[in-house]
């Protein structure tokens, strides 16, 4: 076979029906790639018949420089708060953000195609609420329910449940209503910790005051008054449900937080109207420094651990 000068990365992607990011680690000697995608890779390069030296010029000159970041978070403050510490964290990298959205899984994989389509190095999803399609194994995500890929930053959502409901009891609120996410291995820890907690401190567990199948706050909520039972705190899982969760219970003349006290599981930051929400609080600046070292290669850590923020 003769040497096809001509040639590109995004011809070896092609072939072994990878991203370009995959063909960059595998051909860079990164680990972090399944052995399939390694293997896909190195036929591929051997049958465009690409020399070490000849792979390597090439990665170097078609470098973009570009992440690819897919923001598939529903709150405009959450999403803004999760750019702005990527940008920052990319720029300091010599790194560029080229951003697009998307709000299901069709949209993801559109998203997809047009950044693999050369315009980036590497891919990031943060935020993702509904289970992600297939993905290849060097997409980083970043606080995504759908593990679809190893290559990603997780929250410890079992100790997160655990110590908001510890810190209820602490506080003489043994009546803890749970507004959890519909479903996924997220809700199954939450609800996991929420009843390790409870039974701890010799709580019986009480089956309506967990909504667990509607995924909008507001319509939770409803069915929570509704059904009569007693609660002197709420659970939901994050700012932007609290906030609303706060405002929908005093349109009903419950007394926040005197009457119900409303904890968030996982807070980036204090916002307007949270001075009384307790929360499980995360440095995005820590987490988006751990997602820009496993573009690098770096293994994925532990699942990251929040710190009680209290009111």
């Amino acid at each position: 076979m003769q040497e096809n000068t001509m040639s590109t990365i995004n011809d070896v992607a092609r072939l072994a029906r990878v991203s370009k990011a995959t063909v960059s680690r595998v051909l860079s000697g990164n680990r972090g790639v399944k052995e399939e995608s390694r293997l896909a890779v190195l036929r591929a390069a051997e049958m465009l018949n690409y020399q070490p030296n000849a792979i390597a010029q090439s990665l170097s000159s078609q470098m973009t420089h570009c992440i690819g970041v897919i923001c598939a978070s529903e709150h405009v403050q959450q999403a803004t708060c999760w750019l702005q510490a990527l940008e920052k964290e990319l720029s300091q990298h010599g790194k560029h953000l080229l951003l697009r959205f998307a709000s299901s899984a069709p949209e993801v994989t559109r998203a997809r195609a047009e950044l693999d389509s050369g315009l980036c190095d590497a891919l990031m999803i943060v935020g993702a609420r509904f289970p992600l399609p297939a993905l290849d194994d060097d997409v980083i995500l970043v606080d995504c329910l759908s593990a679809a890929t190893a290559q990603g930053i997780q929250f410890d959502w079992l100790f997160a449940a655990q110590t908001a409901v510890q810190y209820l009891c602490s506080h003489q609120r043994r009546d803890i209503a749970l507004i959890n996410f519909p479903a996924g291995d997220a809700a199954a820890e939450i609800l996991q910790g929420y009843r390790q907690a409870a039974e701890n401190h010799l709580i019986p567990f009480h089956r309506q005051r967990v909504i667990e199948d509607e995924p909008v706050l507001r319509i939770a909520l409803q069915k929570l008054i509704n059904s009569g039972v007693k609660f002197s705190a709420l659970l939901v899982t994050d700012d932007s449900q609290a906030r609303e969760a706060v405002a929908m219970l005093r349109e009903y003349r419950f007394a926040v937080p005197e009457q119900v006290l409303v904890f968030s599981l996982e807070s980036s930051g204090r916002g307007m109207g949270l001075e009384s929400v307790p929360a499980i609080s995360y440095s995005l600046e820590s987490i988006a420094r751990q997602a820009v070292a496993l573009l690098s290669g770096g293994a994925p850590g532990e699942r990251v651990r929040g710190t009680l923020v209290s009111a």
